[in-house]
């Protein structure tokens, strides 16, 4: 089952990539495959990126398969995120 709540509490770096909203265990071990282990090094990405959704979206599809719903579930949760903490 995948988590649907967007809120992160606290820092990133205590969790695993499957933490974050939208991604269960199928995308987690397509992440985790292509170096994308922890939510920590997929905020990285974000932040490269520069936190733009169709960009996000675009690179999640086109590197595990996430659908649109999956991934703006995960942008939503690391945008929020970013929000509170950056």
């Amino acid at each position: 089952m995948e988590n649907t709540n967007h809120s992160v509490i606290g820092p990133m770096s205590s969790l695993a990539v499957t933490d974050l909203a939208g991604i269960g265990a199928t995308l987690g071990k397509r992440l985790q495959e292509r170096g994308f282990d922890k939510a920590e090094v997929l905020l990285g990405q974000f932040l490269i990126l520069k936190m733009n959704k169709d960009l996000f979206e675009a690179w999640l599809n086109d590197i595990a398969g996430f659908n649109k719903r999956q991934a703006s579930e995960v942008y939503m949760c690391l945008l929020e995120w970013c929000e509170e903490f950056l």
